[in-house]
């Protein structure tokens, strides 16, 4: 972990939000523009449920056009909803910030009809670079793990907030 006046750790997926969030919809910071334009996202039928200081909350159903031949969701899917909740808590300060890498563990299957939920929170940031946790879990009584994720972002110099 990078040391340094930037540091800002934060704690883990089952503690407290680390910071408040906004319900989607009602908020106006630079990851609302951001999802406001997500087209593939919004194609797939995700959600923005919420979204704050280094957070965010997606969710997503699971079609039939997401199954693959074994009759479970697809692993792209999984990621891209991974990655669309890493996407909003990254891009939750502004500036505008990318992935740089990502690692992902699929736990648990994930099948048709199933409704996902994947929550993103800060680990770290430090100069330009970030890590974030991403869980994505089953909107079932056990919430049952489908997915860990971690990914590494990195702000891009000179690129503004496209209106």
């Amino acid at each position: 972990m990078g040391r340094g006046s930037d540091t800002k750790p934060v704690e883990a997926h089952n503690a407290g939000a680390a910071e408040p969030t906004v319900p989607a919809g009602s908020g106006t910071g630079p990851e609302h523009a951001m999802w406001a334009r997500d087209k593939a996202s919004q194609g797939l039928g995700m959600e923005l449920l919420s979204s704050g200081d280094g957070t965010a909350r997606v969710r997503m159903e699971i079609t039939g056009a997401m199954v693959n031949g074994h009759g479970v969701a697809h692993g792209g899917f999984l990621f891209t909803l991974a990655d669309t909740a890493f996407a909003v808590a990254c891009n939750s300060r502004g500036p505008v910030t990318v992935g740089a890498g990502a690692d992902i563990d699929f736990v648990a299957p994930a099948f048709e009809g199933d409704v996902l939920v994947a929550e993103a929170r800060e680990r770290t940031r430090f100069g330009r670079s970030g890590l974030y946790d991403v869980r994505v879990e089953r909107e079932d009584p056990q919430r049952t793990v489908v997915v860990e994720f971690r990914g590494r972002s990195r702000v891009i110099r000179g690129v503004e907030e496209r209106a």
